[in-house]
């Protein structure tokens, strides 16, 4: 039976994970007539959005209040801030809570069927669903994996769950470190890094290439470091841990040029794997590649065209923004409506943002790749320094940069280093997706004062 010729009968999409690319399409899918059933292990709205995303942003604004606080006597105050660790940790489970709570009462008022239970694939229309009542085997006619991810640990690492974490086990840890050691500069690396400054721990930030955000530009890169050196974080640039070791109150990392730094507590933030083992894929006949990872095409489809792979696991970006835009998709393939016209996911044109302080957000071409590619490009920078709102908010820190084609004035991407950045950058990814011009953004009546005028301003 064809998924995308059932106009008659309801269509049985059956979704394993109930992360933001899983409850998405539930919700559009059942909303446009389907019969949707739910499988999730963890939590409905996902493991990696309401354990990981979710609370580094919480403890990240706790973090930004308490920096602000440090700054009342430039603005005229007078203010105290001590951190209470029970409070930040009720405030996150409150936050996590309601976001799970919306989530499952949306999809029970579309008369989404939730299982709780581990879901795999029995067969290429088959899914098994194994709960603590046993095992139901679902019939469908399209299906949806959307496991997630987990964080990666090295091999030769042991976690205690006290002192040496993974990132999920430091929302917040037991207690604040005294000296915390974060292993790897990626995104989560630098978000734990401004995080636990900000909450007063001494930080040293492993950094095993030449920069922070080694895939980023530098000179955004170059910002964020200032910023972290300038908080007294100390990092340790061309340094890759290869040991951690524990001695009571203590914990080592040893790095493989011969460094060691000793610290009160270690984390690791050196990426994820897909939670594609124990799907039984070769049952369906879906490829999983070698890293793990099962891939699709423009439609999210794998190898096998009624089933689908979002979120994480597909491989794409690991944002939530981009599983929950995946799902949709998905769910509108699953339902025929791709047939029209349409947009497909372009993921290069993803905006995404790193909320440090400052914060950082990009969008589209970047343009270090793109002058080693040979492409011409139009590059305008403009500080905040000049900004009437950034003086007024007493944060003159970072910068506006646009990236346009000379000869057409297309917007092809940009990058925003500052206070608000990752609200400032929505405004260049419409661009960017619409193929807007510089003129476009220039010809706006925009707010004043706002710092969305530096977006003008770059764009003219």
């Amino acid at each position: 039976m064809n998924a995308h010729t059932l106009a008659h009968v309801a269509v049985r999409f059956v979704i394993i994970g109930g992360g933001p690319a899983g409850n998405t399409a539930a919700t559009v899918a059942a909303s446009i007539g389907a019969e949707v059933t739910l499988i999730e292990r963890d939590v409905v709205g996902g493991a990696a959005h309401l354990w990981d995303c979710i609370p580094s942003k919480a403890m990240v604004a706790t973090g930004n209040e308490l920096t602000e606080l440090g700054h009342a006597r430039t603005m005229g105050l007078d203010a105290h801030g001590v951190l209470d660790v029970d409070a930040l940790r009720e405030r996150i489970a409150g936050i996590e809570n309601k976001l799970r709570d919306g989530t499952t009462s949306l999809l029970e008022s579309q008369g989404v069927r939730l299982i709780r239970g581990t879901g795999r694939l029995v067969g290429p229309r088959t899914v098994a669903a194994v709960t603590e009542h046993g095992v139901e085997e679902i019939p469908a006619d399209a299906i949806l994996l959307s496991t997630g991810s987990r964080p990666r640990i090295p091999e030769w690492a042991t976690l205690d769950g006290e002192r040496v974490l993974d990132s999920r086990q430091a929302y917040p840890p037991p207690e604040i470190p005294e000296h915390l050691v974060v292993i790897g500069s990626g995104v989560t690396g630098v978000e734990f890094t401004h995080m636990f400054s900000a909450l007063g721990a001494q930080v040293t930030l492993v950094v095993s290439r030449q920069q922070v955000l080694p895939y980023k530009d530098p000179e955004v890169a170059a910002a964020l470091e200032d910023e972290f050196l300038r908080r007294g974080v100390k990092l340790l640039k061309g340094a890759r841990a290869v040991a951690v070791t524990r001695d009571g109150d203590k914990v080592v990392v040893d790095c493989d040029d011969g460094r060691r730094v000793e610290g009160s507590h270690a984390v690791f933030t050196i990426g994820f794997i897909p939670n594609s083992d124990g799907l039984e894929c070769e049952c369906a006949g879906v490829d999983v590649d070698e890293r793990g990872f099962v891939p699709g095409n423009r439609h999210c489809e794998t190898n096998v065209p009624h089933i689908y792979s979002a979120g994480d696991l597909s491989g794409r970006l690991p944002l939530s923004s981009v599983a929950a835009m995946q799902g949709r998709k998905i769910a509108e393939h699953v339902m025929g409506l791709t047939a029209r016209a349409h947009r497909h996911l372009d993921y290069d044109k993803a905006a995404s943002a790193i909320f440090t302080d400052p914060e950082i957000a990009d969008v589209g071409v970047a343009e270090a790749e793109a002058f080693a590619a040979g492409r011409k490009l139009r590059v305008t920078k403009v500080p905040f320094s000049a900004n009437p709102k950034a003086l007024i908010n007493g944060d003159t820190r970072g910068f506006v940069k646009i990236l346009s084609d000379p000869a057409t004035g297309v917007v092809l991407g940009g990058s925003v280093v500052g206070r608000n950045a990752a609200e400032l950058i929505s405004v260049v990814a419409v661009a960017v997706t619409n193929n807007l011009k510089v003129v476009d953004i220039v010809d706006s009546l925009l707010v004043h004062p706002a710092l969305a005028e530096s977006l003008a301003e770059a764009a003219s």
